[in-house]
C-alpha cells in the first residue's frame, strides 16, 4: 500500500477510523470523510500523530455535491485515487407497520446511494490506477433482518449495485470488495434511528464482546492487497450466511428470536 491514495468515507468512527490506520501505517495516504466536523478534526489530528499522510474533507455521502467534492479535492491534493472505501453507514431500528417512511429514505440515501455517489465520482481515477471499490457491508445483505427493513433493504442494494459494477468490469482490472462483518462494536447502534426518526441513542447490545473495529480493518486491508471478492466476518455471520442458502425458513426463525430478545425490542 506505500505510497497508494485510499479514501474512506465514514471515517470518524468505528470501522471507518480504524481503516484510515491500518492502511496509513501499511503506507497509504489516507483521505476521511464525515459529516461531524468536531470528530473529523480528532481523526485527523490521531492520524498527523501518526506520521500518517492524510487529508480530511468534511461531507455528507447523502449529498451527491459533497461526494463530487470528496473526490475532486482528493484529486487537487493528490493526483490519483487507488482505494475506496465506501463506509459511511447508519442503521435503524423499527417495526416498518410503525416507522415514518422518511426513516427508510435517509437510511437508503446514506447507505446506498451514498455508495453510488462516490463510486460514480471516483471510477474514472479507480480506472486509470487499476485500483479497488470496498463496500462495507453487513450479514443484513444477506439475510433481511426484522426491525431493520430499511437497513437490510440498504445493504442488499448496495451488495446488488456492486456485484452488478463488478462484472461490468471484468475486463479493466477494477477490483471490487464487499464486506460483510457480523454485529461490531461500533457508534451505528447508538445512532441508529427509531420509528420517528430520532436518534436511538443507546446500543441494545452488549459491544465490548462484539467484534472490534480493528480487527474488520485487518481483514479489509488484506482483503484489498489480495484482491478479494467478498469477505464474510464472524463465525455466526458465516453460519448465517451459509445457512440461508439451504434453510431459509430455519434462519428467519432464528433471527427473529435473537433479535425478539433485545432490551426494548420493538417486538410486542
Amino acid at each position: 500500500m506505500k505510497g497508494k491514495v485510499v479514501i474512506i468515507t465514514g471515517a470518524s468512527s468505528g470501522i471507518g477510523r480504524s481503516c484510515a490506520f491500518s492502511f496509513g501505517k501499511a503506507g497509504a495516504k489516507v483521505v476521511i470523510s464525515a459529516r461531524n466536523a468536531e470528530n473529523l478534526k480528532n481523526a485527523e489530528l490521531s492520524l498527523l500523530k501518526e506520521g500518517i499522510e492524510t487529508l480530511a474533507v468534511q461531507s455528507d455521502v447523502a449529498q451527491k455535491e459533497d461526494c463530487k467534492k470528496l473526490i475532486d479535492e482528493t484529486i487537487h491534493k493528490f493526483g490519483r485515487i487507488d482505494v475506496l472505501i465506501n463506509n459511511a453507514g447508519i442503521s435503524m431500528r423499527a417495526l416498518f407497520a410503525e416507522l415514518d417512511l422518511s426513516v427508510l429514505e435517509q437510511v437508503m440515501q446514506i447507505n446506498f446511494w451514498g455508495t453510488v455517489y462516490c463510486t460514480k465520482y471516483a471510477l474514472p481515477h479507480l480506472l486509470k490506477s487499476k485500483g479497488t471499490v470496498v463496500g462495507v457491508s453487513s450479514i443484513a445483505g444477506y439475510v433481511g433482518l426484522p426491525a431493520r427493513t430499511g437497513y437490510s433493504a440498504s445493504k442488499y442494494a448496495m451488495q446488488g449495485f456492486l456485484d452488478a459494477l463488478r462484472t461490468e468490469n471484468l475486463k479493466t482490472g477494477l477490483h471490487v470488495m464487499v464486506v460483510c462483518p457480523g454485529f461490531t462494536a461500533s457508534n451505528i447502534r447508538n445512532t441508529a434511528l427509531t420509528a420517528n426518526g430520532s436518534v436511538q441513542g443507546e446500543s441494545p447490545r452488549e459491544e465490548q464482546k462484539m467484534m472490534q473495529p480493528e480487527e474488520v480493518a485487518s481483514e479489509i486491508l488484506n482483503g484489498v492487497v489480495k484482491r478479494k471478492r467478498t469477505i464474510v466476518l464472524t463465525t455466526e455471520g458465516m453460519m448465517v450466511v451459509f445457512l440461508g442458502k439451504f434453510f431459509p425458513t430455519f434462519i428467519e426463525k432464528m433471527v427473529f428470536n435473537k433479535m425478539a430478545k433485545e432490551p426494548n425490542s420493538p417486538f410486542k
